[in-house]
């Protein structure tokens, strides 16, 4: 049976993968921490790489401890990967921030990536790492940008405008038409299955989300339907907005200019390139996907 080493497994996402790689192959989750000068021994037959320094919003972190996390100590792995006799296949899961903070467009594997954090400068240079090797012919790799993650008892985003909406407030950001993507965890496990099901498909880049785009407003209205009841979306000024955000810089108002940008900014991500190469329909539509995570949270 195959064999997959799943790193970062003790995470939201590693646990719900290994959950289902585990009914098929063999898994071996594993906990990696960057050393300086150590060398990793690889012995399965894939790699799926989670591990990594995820967004720290208390900007509490410097660069470096970025770097060592998402570049570093996935440039051991690679190295590790290269030098194995035995594995073939090597997933690193990297993120839309590798490409940018903020996009006008639909973001697809064609953009020019510019991030512009820590985060995503040091996603990148992982990335740029892999791309730069030299790979064997009986080895294969895959690059998995997803965008914001999401599943049952997920802490995170959602579970803060989860309780916002429950407590029956008015939503002012009427307004505002954004677009997001978002990813169901049944969607990301998924892919990940097929790819590594698909033994004859080649190295490449995919961006990873679900079909559908919904605006805030839309998860308004999605999150009152789940608890059962009519939420009230009221469209003030972006002007009076724009102020009550700055007074929220300085003071404890439940809304800030950081705030603001997150809950209103466009943020859409195709996923037409990673359907067409693997010929696959996801089996979760957003709004599926978004109420069993709101149902968790219940």
């Amino acid at each position: 049976m195959m064999k997959i080493l799943i790193t970062g497994s003790s995470g939201f996402v590693g646990q719900n993968l290994n959950k289902l790689l585990k009914e098929d192959y063999t898994t071996v989750p594993k906990s990696f921490r960057y050393k300086k000068g150590q060398k990793i021994e690889i012995n399965q037959d894939v790699i799926v790489h989670l591990s990594g320094k995820v967004h720290d919003f208390k900007k509490s972190s410097n660069s470096n401890a970025y770097l060592e996390a998402n570049f570093e100590l996935t440039k051991q792995l690679f190295d590790g990967f290269l030098a194995s006799e035995i594995c073939k296949t090597f997933i690193f899961i990297s993120s839309v921030k590798a490409v940018a903070d903020t996009i006008i467009e639909v973001m697809t594997e064609d953009n020019i990536p510019d991030p512009k954090t820590d985060y995503g400068i040091s996603k990148l240079a992982a990335e740029n790492y892999i791309l730069s090797k030299r790979l064997p012919k009986n080895k294969r790799f895959f690059i998995l940008r997803p965008c914001m993650i999401h599943g049952p008892n997920n802490k995170g985003n959602l579970n803060l405008m989860y309780s916002l909406v429950k407590k029956k407030f008015p939503w002012p950001l009427g307004n505002y038409k954004n677009k997001r993507s978002f990813l169901s965890i049944d969607n990301f496990n998924f892919v990940v299955r097929e790819i590594i099901k698909n033994t004859t498909l080649k190295s490449d880049i995919f961006n990873l989300a679900d079909d559908e785009s919904l605006s805030t407003n839309n998860l308004v209205t999605l999150i009152s339907e789940n608890l059962n009841f009519k939420s009230k979306i009221w469209c003030m000024p972006k002007s009076l907005i724009n102020i009550i955000a700055l007074l929220g810089d300085f003071t404890r108002l439940p809304i800030n200019s950081k705030r603001l940008q997150k809950l209103t900014e466009n943020y859409e991500v195709s996923n037409e390139k990673v359907k067409n190469v693997l010929k696959i329909e996801l089996p979760t539509s957003a709004k599926e996907g978004l109420n069993k995570t709101f149902n968790s949270f219940n």
